[in-house]
């Protein structure tokens, strides 16, 4: 999964699995496996590379909706 949140100074760009992705741009960002990239000026985004976040955002994949039974361990889906 994916999502965006315009913030005052950037747009952030958020992955909830993205500290999964073997790809380089993203800090980690949040809890658990998400990963960011910030943007101020819309000749930071690298097309190429957002199109490869958006897939592996597609293809990695944690079970969230288990955490709480599972007692906080995270297990991957995809």
């Amino acid at each position: 999964m994916a999502g965006y949140s315009k913030l005052k100074d950037s747009v952030r760009l958020l992955f909830w699995s993205g500290q999964s992705f073997d790809e380089p741009g993203l800090q980690p960002g949040g809890t658990f496996k998400a990963a960011e990239a910030r943007y101020t000026d819309k000749k930071q985004v690298d097309v190429d590379l957002l199109r490869v976040w958006l897939a592996k955002a597609r293809d990695v994949q944690w079970d969230y909706k288990n955490l709480v039974k599972r007692k906080g361990k995270l297990e991957r889906l995809k």
